[in-house]
């Protein structure tokens, strides 16, 4: 008899959790046989018409293995090496990326807009493009957003389509990087169509990773006329997979019957728990509204070093130093909830 005790399930990322059934069961029958390599075969091209179900739209579709890889060729695409790219200051493609972004479009320069609760104010977008228009400045081209945001937050439909009115008022076309775009379909309660290309989204990168796929992240060109020779970006940036069912079939998976929305719906639903569950603890503070599927609070020092000694893992500092980030995944549970709650309550009242 086995004496291995159960793996914790953890709140540091949703990086953590495996793959969920639903695309555990497809991966596993696309290796039943052989299939024609680089793309070519069926389960990439079911892949792709479900996602164009999904969106209602002929859209171009093309499966990369990462989330840096796609935002970082689809902004290439959309720019020129003398181009500037307009994005929060808390986005990804400016903190955790390495600078692929600007090396992907041979230089092409990130601009930081602020905003509250990491979203883009309007009036930033402006106040960028104008703040010089001299040939020896960086043109902007691109306006990214980032759905959910980085801290969690969602941008509703309204919010989307202002920023994307002011974005072409300056000729601007728009990215969206989608790591979490299904907690932001799940916390809105919307058709995916509605927030992407009926909004004036041009492209999306629609992660799949952190909601219960192994690897594969999707870039999405609504205008495909802006998905022109992406082929040869994707091979020129080693994404082109000569074995890409196994990158795409998962997809099939999650989309065929709505895994995807379900596991969304349902990390979402373990953040609201743990928000509540954090709010009535003494020296706890939530940063921002819970919206998807992260929680971010301020915990006190002392209880936050010995929630760590308890084997808890979750990460300070992501966004500001003395701000933890507790992120729920497909597979968290209300156990798990109840039981990091129940242990920081008790590190926080032995300390009275």
């Amino acid at each position: 008899m086995s004496s291995a005790k159960p793996v914790r399930r953890h709140f540091a990322s949703d990086n953590y959790a495996g793959i969920c059934p639903e695309a555990w069961a497809a991966l596993a029958e696309a290796n039943t046989d052989h299939e024609v390599s680089y793309g070519n075969d069926t389960w990439t091209q079911r892949a792709a018409d479900l996602l164009r179900e999904v969106f209602e739209k002929d859209c171009e579709v093309y499966f990369v293995f990462n989330g840096t890889a796609a935002n970082s060729l689809a902004l290439a695409s959309l720019c020129q090496s003398y181009h500037s790219v307009l994005c929060h200051e808390l986005a990804h493609i400016e903190g955790a990326e390495c600078g692929a972004p600007e090396f992907f479009a041979n230089g092409s320069k990130i601009l930081l807009l602020g905003g509250a609760d990491g979203k883009i104010n309007p009036y930033e977008i402006g106040r960028a493009v104008n703040k010089r228009t001299d040939i020896h400045y960086p043109k902007p081209r691109v306006l990214s957003l980032t759905q959910a945001t980085e801290v969690g937050t969602v941008y509703s439909l309204d919010e989307v389509r202002e920023l994307v009115g002011v974005a072409r008022k300056f000729g601007l076309r728009v990215h969206m990087d989608g790591a979490r775009f299904a907690n932001a379909v799940a916390s809105l309660d919307v058709a995916p169509a509605d927030i992407t290309w009926r909004a004036g989204v041009d492209v999306l990168c629609f992660g799949m990773t952190k909601n219960g796929v192994a690897v594969g992240e999707a870039v999405v060109f609504f205008d495909r006329e802006l998905a022109r020779e992406f082929d040869y970006r994707c091979k020129q940036g080693g994404q082109l997979a000569s074995k890409m069912r196994f990158l795409s079939a998962p997809w099939t998976g999650m989309l065929q019957d709505g895994a995807w929305l379900k596991h969304a719906k349902h990390s979402n639903a373990m953040a609201k728990r743990l928000q509540a569950g954090l709010r009535g603890l003494r020296g706890v503070r939530i940063s921002y509204p819970v919206e998807s599927n992260a929680v971010f609070a301020k915990i006190p020092a002392a209880a936050e070093k010995k929630m760590h000694q308890r084997g808890w893992k979750f990460y300070t500092g992501v966004v500001t130093p003395d701000e933890s980030r507790l992120m729920c995944s497909w597979d968290t549970t209300t156990t798990d909830v109840d039981a990091f709650v129940k242990d920081l309550r008790e590190l926080i009242e032995a300390r009275k």
